[in-house]
């Protein structure tokens, strides 16, 4: 058993976000401007993105990566996320072998401005890069800005495609309790995670993933709704948002809202297409 106290950097990588939609304002002319569950939805993934990234960098190099030098981890494109509140126990005794990050009891300022405290706990049967290998990752009272996050998340190495790129595919069954009692969030996710760059590199910031696949889940007013990426979200590790791609998010009995992360390189603009209305958003 290895424990080591440490300062965690780290991005959100897989599979889809780690951002928050901006409300869009309601225009006159547009019938259905409604955009709680595309909100909810980008909150979903980028809990349990942060979470994948937090626990790849331990599987990755035993340890968890501290960022870049000289990014800035707040308004620049390192997509810093940890403190160095947050122990790592890393048990390669036990088989499975686990990693578990444990921000405390109490909540801790990280460097990507969120409050987290608890514990990330995941298992894994081998090599991050081995064919085969299994991730199951669980939480333990865990909350990021005091919204719980709970659930699970497998990520199961499939080994290369004809392309060459190895693949991971992504599962997850969650739940996160929203702060202040403002409701509860389902969310079930089936993605595929290709690794397109950065494969052969020591480092993971030049690392890059495009994400397909389809998630469902309930918002926070209880509205069932689901989710369909339609081109692929382009993620480059050394930056907090997806570069490009779109997806769908169906509310129940609602009209198709359309997510597009543009393609302008790396920045935290996109857009939200309702009913041939188009809202600009800012994802933080």
């Amino acid at each position: 058993m290895n424990t080591k106290k440490i300062t965690l950097f780290a991005l959100s990588a897989i599979v889809l976000t780690g951002v928050y939609l901006t409300s869009c304002k309601k225009s006159s002319t547009a019938k259905d401007t409604d955009v709680e569950s595309s909100e909810n939805n980008a909150m979903a993934e980028a809990q349990y993105n942060d979470v994948t990234t937090l626990v790849d960098q331990a599987a990755l190099s035993g340890d968890v990566i501290v960022g870049i030098a000289g990014g800035n981890s707040v308004n620049g494109s390192d997509g810093s996320l940890g403190s160095s509140c947050a122990t790592i126990t890393i048990d390669t005794v036990t088989v499975p072998h686990s990693v578990t990050i444990d921000f405390g009891t109490s909540n801790c300022l990280c460097k990507d401005a969120r409050f987290r405290r608890g514990k990330i706990i995941a298992s894994f049967t081998g090599r991050y890069r081995d064919a085969g290998t299994v991730i199951s990752i669980t939480f333990v009272d865990y909350f990021v800005n005091d919204n719980q996050v709970k659930g699970t998340k497998t990520v199961t190495n499939q080994g290369f495609n004809n392309a060459g790129h190895l693949v991971y595919k992504v599962e997850v069954n969650g739940q996160i309790i929203k702060a202040n009692g403002a409701g509860t969030i389902t969310w079930v996710s089936t993605r595929s995670r290709e690794w397109v760059a950065g494969f052969d590199t020591p480092v993971w910031t030049d690392d890059v993933y495009s994400i397909t696949g389809s998630a469902s889940g309930t918002n926070a007013s209880g509205k069932a709704y689901t989710i369909n990426i339609t081109e692929p979200l382009v993620r480059k590790m050394d930056c907090r948002w997806f570069e490009s791609g779109k997806l769908d998010v169906t509310p129940d009995g609602e009209p198709t809202r359309t997510l597009d992360y543009g393609n302008t390189g790396c920045d935290a603009n996109a857009t939200v297409t309702i009913l041939g209305y188009t809202f600009p958003i800012v994802l933080h």
